[in-house]
């Protein structure tokens, strides 16, 4: 018998139960695939009517923020135009004026002596006049007679014309002083109320020290200051809401102008608002700090409920139904407001007519199988879900 013959038969035979076991693993391998698929069935969420939203479309009011403080549009400070003691002021914060009223004084005692001392100079300027006066009129009739130079009378004319130059000077004196006992009664420039008092009775002030400052509440503005990107849609005319600082009630302004030119600084505009008064106004003060929005147009834009964008990862997103099954679709947000007792947001990304999932339903991995309402189950034009979105929802 040759020697190679039963190498030959064991080889065989190793084949044999090699390929046998082979056969075996892979059998058992598919029993086990069939057995995890049998017992893990594949997950349907229900989703309701009303965790739908079908994108569409709306009108949306474009509005700017605004920031400010209040102001009187007529307001004074009525400064001391003399120096001198205060006397007479009674007035204090929240008192009323009128236009011209008396509010306060400088002691007069001695604005009074210099206008004395002035009329007084001025009746010895005067005395002056009619001496030379006199003088010239009897050297005129001597010259007549030749009894004096015509030199002489020249001389008599100049001194009528110097003492007359004198009493026009002291008169303007005169002038003067009773301007400055006059200036010495402070009276209001306008009418309103008193929100400062800045000085007592008794102290001694100088020429343009506050006394008193007067507003005039009836007429309100607010000054905004807006970034460049913003002032370009606003006009004079528009209309804006205004909300009080610490009260829920709000107001009614319309921009009354806009600066030409911008702040060097921080290159933000300057917009003027009128603020509108009616009989349900809210009581408003100088200096009260209000917040509101500026409305400067309409736009058309696709919306979403704000809920319903997702910011879980870097970039927002929203999850589409789409042939029954969850896709994620990457969006860019813009405006927001308030309607249909809900905040919608404007979207890009997501086209006309998607279905989006609100945002109670939770986050759903992409491809989950939905089961939709009768009126949602037609396929979605929602596009597929990027390739980075699937890895991150896998």
């Amino acid at each position: 018998m040759k020697r190679w013959i039963p190498w030959t038969v064991a080889a065989v035979v190793v084949v044999l139960v090699g390929a046998g076991t082979l056969r075996a693993l892979g059998a058992r391998k598919a029993q086990q695939q069939a057995l995890t698929t049998a017992a893990a069935p594949e997950v349907v969420m229900q989703i309701a009517s009303n965790e739908l939203w079908v994108v569409r479309r709306q009108s949306l009011p474009l509005t700017v923020p605004l920031t400010g403080t209040v102001r009187a549009v007529q307001t004074a400070f009525i400064k001391a135009r003399v120096p001198g003691e205060v006397q007479g002021l009674t007035l204090r914060e929240g008192d009323s004026v009128r236009s011209g009223q008396e509010v306060a004084r400088i002691d007069p005692t001695e604005l009074q002596a210099r206008v004395r001392q002035a009329q007084q100079q001025a009746d010895a300027a005067r005395a002056q006049v009619d001496i030379a006066q006199r003088q010239f009129s009897n050297n005129r009739a001597l010259v007549d007679q030749g009894f004096i130079s015509r030199t002489a009378l020249d001389t008599s004319q100049a001194n009528l014309g110097a003492a007359q130059a004198s009493h026009q000077a002291a008169l303007a004196a005169v002038d003067v002083a009773q301007k400055s006992l006059a200036d010495a009664v402070l009276r209001s420039p306008l009418a309103g109320q008193v929100a400062q008092r800045l000085v007592q009775n008794g102290e001694r002030v100088a020429v343009d020290t506050r006394i008193l400052e007067v507003v005039d509440l009836s007429r309100m503005e607010l000054e905004a200051q807006l970034a460049p990107a913003d002032a370009l849609g606003v006009r004079v005319g528009q209309k804006a809401q205004l909300a009080i600082e610490g009260s829920g009630q709000t107001v009614q302004a319309t921009v009354l102008r806009i600066s030409p030119s911008a702040q060097s600084g921080s290159r933000a505009v300057p917009v003027y608002l009128g603020v509108e008064r009616g009989p349900d106004t809210p009581a408003l003060r100088h200096g009260l700090f209000v917040q509101g929005r500026l409305d400067v147009g309409q736009a058309e834009r696709l919306v979403v409920p704000l809920e319903s964008v997702r910011i879980d990862r870097p970039v927002p997103y929203v999850q589409v139904a789409d042939q029954g099954r969850v896709a994620h679709v990457t969006v860019q947000q813009g405006e927001r407001f308030e309607a249909q007792g809900q905040t919608l947001v404007a979207v890009q990304g997501v086209p006309e007519g998607a279905a989006v999932l609100a945002g109670r339903v939770g986050a759903l991995p992409v491809g989950t199988r939905l089961r939709l309402p009768e009126a949602a189950a037609a396929p979605s034009s929602a596009p597929a879900a990027t390739p980075a979105a699937s890895a991150a929802a896998r």
